[in-house]
């Protein structure tokens, strides 16, 4: 399943700048709101289920390489926050439902932990 598939499935608001989320391929998913079990735990070209909306979501994501940030629970980032993933080129999105309620949806689509 395709990062343009998931944004649309489970109605995404993109926060970043646009791309070509066809060809982008999530390797598994992983959900916390500690960063240092994400920087343990998340897999290689992955998603991120958080909570969290602060500018170090961006330095995880990027070291980690990750395929997507989605914030849920209608968390915003600062301007700044979506400027420095625009550099980095890490992909953010937003949702108003929860951690449980997306991560039961990109499960129910095939989407697995790795």
């Amino acid at each position: 399943m395709n990062l343009d598939k998931i944004i649309r499935e489970l109605d995404l608001k993109l926060l970043t700048d646009p791309q070509d989320y066809s060809q982008i391929v999530p390797s598994g998913g992983y959900a916390s709101d500690l960063l240092s079990c994400v920087m343990a735990g998340a897999p290689h070209q992955g998603i991120w289920i958080t909570l969290q909306s602060h500018a170090n979501i961006v330095a995880v994501a990027a070291l980690l390489e990750l395929s997507a940030v989605i914030i849920t629970e209608s968390a915003m980032p600062e301007p700044a926050v979506i400027e420095k993933a625009n550099r980095e080129h890490v992909t953010l999105l937003s949702t108003s439902a929860t951690t449980y309620t997306i991560v039961g949806k990109l499960w129910a689509a095939g989407l697995a932990a790795k």
